[in-house]
């Protein structure tokens, strides 16, 4: 992962820029450029809900940008599958050098690519012709036959399926005491069910339950443990005493001044506008 990636300065002179986008386009445009999960090939993996995580938005917001980047703009591709995201003209700026860093790099990445066809519209705007090699021999690789692609594809379902399996408890939960799914949060569930577990989905619920709140406020829960890398119950618990050693804390105690040593606390009042 690169610590920096450069913008130039067309980006702002760009005809479809200034007359298409809409400040929020631009805004969600720089972050596909330049989040933590960008790669120096344009390809990358990152969820839905690590983008709608980073904006500060709703995963349905996101659903909507990403459509509008596909459909209206022409900019992007999304594989909802392996969940991996391409910048068409990524290599306009970006693939115009072949060093050998650079060229080790590139071919480690497009190693890592699992939907090859992503590859494809990126190869017009590939203006180094080593690069362009390169990209092209990748996308029309013929080492695999077409019956390890059928069981690929056979194992990806699979996989899916199971998924979708573990999340039945959690979903028959949610039906039982909010009401009836939209599919937004069927699929906010699922996720969230891969990302951490059914058993945190359960208890962010539960939660949520008990301050008569609705999904939105369970799905806060989630966010915070997941930005605390909590995995298991045993964490939660963990996060619960030190919020309860902190409520019990005299008057006259020091503040905490770290920030790594502050334990979140839900908001809660969260969720009172989403069902």
């Amino acid at each position: 992962m690169a610590k920096f990636r450069y913008i130039h300065v067309e980006f702002w002179q760009d005809a479809r820029v200034l007359e298409e986008m809409t400040p929020e386009d631009k805004y969600f445009y720089l972050y596909l450029l330049t989040n933590p999960s960008t790669t120096q090939i344009g390809v990358y993996q990152i969820t839905k809900k690590q983008m709608a995580f980073d904006l500060g938005y709703s995963t349905e917001s996101i659903n909507s940008l990403l459509d509008r980047f596909i459909k209206v703009h022409g900019l992007i591709k999304y594989n909802d599958q392996t969940r991996e995201i391409a910048i068409l003209n990524w290599g306009k700026y970006n693939l115009n050098k072949a060093g050998k860093p650079i060229l080790d790099c590139v071919k480690k990445e497009l190693r890592e690519v699992k939907d090859k066809s992503l590859l494809i519209d990126l190869l017009p705007n590939i203006p180094n012709q080593t690069i362009y090699e390169l990209f092209s021999r990748y996308v029309h690789d013929t080492s695999t036959t077409s019956g390890e692609k059928e069981k690929e594809k056979e194992k990806e379902k699979e996989s899916l399926g199971e998924i979708r399996n573990a999340a039945d408890d959690a979903i028959n939960f949610y039906q039982q005491n909010f009401g009836v799914l939209n599919p937004f949060i069927t699929q906010s569930i699922i996720e969230w069910v891969n990302d951490l577990s059914e058993e945190l989905v359960l208890e962010a619920m539960k939660r949520a339950l008990a301050q008569q709140k609705k999904w939105k406020y369970a799905d806060s829960i989630l966010k915070d443990w997941y930005n605390q890398n909590v995995s298991n119950m045993s964490d939660v618990e963990a996060l619960d005493m030190e919020f309860q050693n902190r409520k019990n804390m005299p008057k006259d105690s020091p503040p905490v001044s770290s920030v790594t040593n502050k334990p979140f606390e839900f908001d809660i009042n969260a969720g009172e506008d989403w069902v």
